[in-house]
């Protein structure tokens, strides 16, 4: 939450030298209902991600005593495959939707990222149809696949309209509704068909569905305008593709990148020589994921709705003063679970898990950086120099296969180096934000904006 106190302070101007004593008083007293208004939306934004995550953390915990570290294992993989097929599944079209506050604007982008999200989803089912039928994905594994990608494709662009928007209180209660009914469903299932993976399959895939389910009733009215019968023409979407095409030429490829980043120790642990450290690693990894989701999607639509509004030297200074605040916060977070991580371990001695709390205090340092890269990704987005994205992005995950290469084998060491290059990353971002976020960006994006209001 200190991250949002500072991104709330960014409806001041950078400097008012000339203001007099009184005038300063009334620009605070014009402007104190927005600040009562937006730190309002922050902390029931942050309480209800809070909840939803702290429910899911104990159906999570009740599930791995339930279950062997293996079936963890295999869940692990599959979140980490559909999270990383749906990053792709909008072709990053959603990114546009905050270069400007121009309702034409978003209403185009919004059609065009639902029809490319359409049609990708109709080539992955062709795709997953065509893997069963060869006998190398079993079946019912591959209908919730396509399921899940689906559901997190539908939240994406409709959590991306919402941000847009300003409807915080929608995107908090989409995940409070996941939270409520996953771990449920995940201990219900495991009830029914025994501890096995696709009992896990089954609870991730309907949570998603019931949370999009949630979301497209609760925006039903605002996404109408959008989505109209007469506004729709393949000559409007085709030429909205060419204006935006930096988006899946640039943009795409650096959240690939990025979540493949992330997620590069996973796909490492079925060839793991120790399979303890390795179902250690994947319920690290699985529990400190949410603290780094509640980090993005608190953080992410703030920052992205906030400057939206803002223009030229004002978006540049408070790019900085929330990039400045989102690392401090970040740092805090994750020290706080390494220590806790460090603690706890002692009442896990004599179980399976005994040990893992060290391990989570390791890959605390991955995850710090992993977290603060989030919000920064989708700020540099507003960049137009987005192939640096894709640069740093690339250098990261070669650096991470050296680093996995070198060492050969998943040891703690290993696990210390990788958060090394984790931290790395970020300070990359860090300093291209800072030189390269600016003046002639803004000015780009609102002549951008104001050609497409253009008949």
């Amino acid at each position: 939450m200190a991250a949002h106190v500072v991104m709330e302070r960014a409806t001041f101007p950078p400097s008012r030298p000339s203001l007099s004593l009184a005038a300063g008083r009334r620009f605070v007293a014009a402007r104190a209902p927005i600040l009562r208004s937006s730190l309002g939306s922050a902390i029931l934004l942050g309480m209800r991600f809070v909840q939803a995550r702290l429910i899911s953390v104990w159906g999570l915990v009740v599930a791995a005593a339930l279950c062997p570290p293996a079936v963890f294992a295999a869940f692990a993989v599959f979140s980490a495959a559909v999270n990383f097929v749906s990053t792709a599944s909008l072709l990053r079209l959603e990114a546009v939707f905050f270069r400007s506050s121009d309702p034409v604007r978003l209403g185009l982008a919004f059609r065009l990222a639902a029809a490319v999200g359409a049609a990708f989803l109709v080539i992955c089912a062709l795709v997953l149809a065509g893997l069963a039928l060869a006998g190398w994905v079993a079946p019912a594994v591959a209908f919730l696949f396509l399921v899940s990608l689906a559901a997190r494709s539908v939240l994406r662009l409709i959590w991306a309209e919402a941000t847009a928007e300003g409807d915080f209180r929608a995107i908090g209660n989409s995940n409070v509704v996941q939270a409520l009914v996953q771990p449920v469903l995940m201990l219900v299932l495991i009830g029914l068909f025994g501890p096995k993976a696709l009992a896990l399959f089954m609870a991730d895939a309907c949570g998603h569905v019931l949370a999009a389910l949630y979301l497209l009733r609760r925006r039903f009215r605002p996404l109408l305008p959008l989505v109209e019968p007469g506004a729709w023409s393949v000559g409007s979407l085709v030429a909205a593709g060419h204006r935006w095409r930096d988006a899946p030429r640039a943009l795409l490829p650096a959240a690939l990148l990025a979540y493949g980043f992330s997620i590069a120790p996973i796909l490492a642990l079925p060839y793991a020589s120790n399979a303890l450290l390795a179902a250690h690693v994947a319920l690290a990894m699985r529990l400190l994921d949410m603290p780094t989701q509640m980090f993005g999607t608190v953080s992410i639509p703030l920052a992205l709705n906030r400057l939206r509004g803002y223009a030229g030297m004002r978006r540049r200074f408070w790019v900085r003063v929330m990039m400045l605040g989102l690392v401090a916060a970040s740092a805090v977070l994750f020290a706080a679970i390494a220590l806790v991580g460090s603690v706890g371990d002692s009442f896990l001695d004599g179980s399976q898990w005994s040990g893992v709390g060290d391990v989570v205090a390791i890959m605390s340092l991955f995850y710090c950086g992993i977290a603060l890269v989030g919000p920064l990704q989708e700020i540099a987005s507003l960049s137009r120099q987005p192939l640096w994205q894709v640069l740093i992005n690339a250098l990261a995950l070669a650096g991470m296969l050296g680093v996995m290469l070198w060492h050969g084998a998943l040891t703690p060491a290993l696990l210390y180096a990788i958060g090394l290059v984790s931290i790395g990353r970020m300070l990359l971002y860090v300093a291209f934000i800072w030189l390269h976020l600016g003046e002639a960006e803004s000015h780009a994006d609102d002549a951008l904006a104001a050609s497409a209001a253009k008949p």
